[in-house]
C-alpha cells in the first residue's frame, strides 16, 4: 500500500508532517495493506485567517473497486487527519467487507446455479 501526501501551501510542517502522516496513515490501515493499492492524503487549510478551517481529505484505491473519498474538517490538521482516518476506516470496513462473507457461514448463492 502506496501513501501519497500533498498539503497546500499554507499547511505547515513540511517533510516532517508528510512523514508523520505516511506513517500514522500506514499504522491505522495496516489491515488493509492487501486490498488497497494506494491511499492519496490532501491537507488544506480553508481559508489561513480563520481558525477551525483545517481539512483532511482522503482516497483509497481498492484493488477492483471505486475509489473511496472522506474529507474531515477540524481546527487543527492532525484532528482532521484522525477524523479522516477514523471515517475512512469505517467505509473501507463497509464496501470491502461487502465483498467476504460476513456472517461466516456458507451462501446459499453458489455460482453454479444450484
Amino acid at each position: 500500500m502506496q501513501v501519497h501526501v500533498h498539503a497546500d501551501r499554507q499547511i505547515q510542517g513540511g517533510e516532517s508532517l508528510a512523514h508523520w502522516v505516511e506513517q500514522e496513515t500506514l499504522q491505522r490501515l495496516a489491515r488493509f495493506r492487501e486490498q488497497v493499492t494506494r491511499i492519496e492524503v490532501f491537507l488544506s487549510d480553508e481559508n489561513a485567517s480563520k481558525p477551525g478551517d483545517k481539512r483532511c481529505r482522503m482516497e483509497a484505491r481498492p484493488a477492483g473497486l471505486p475509489p473511496v473519498t472522506v474529507t474531515a474538517t477540524a481546527d487543527k490538521v492532525a484532528d482532521a487527519f484522525t477524523s479522516a482516518t477514523e471515517k475512512l476506516q469505517r467505509a473501507l470496513e463497509a464496501d470491502i467487507g461487502r465483498g467476504k462473507n460476513h456472517k461466516g457461514s456458507d451462501t446459499i448463492r453458489t455460482a453454479d446455479g444450484g
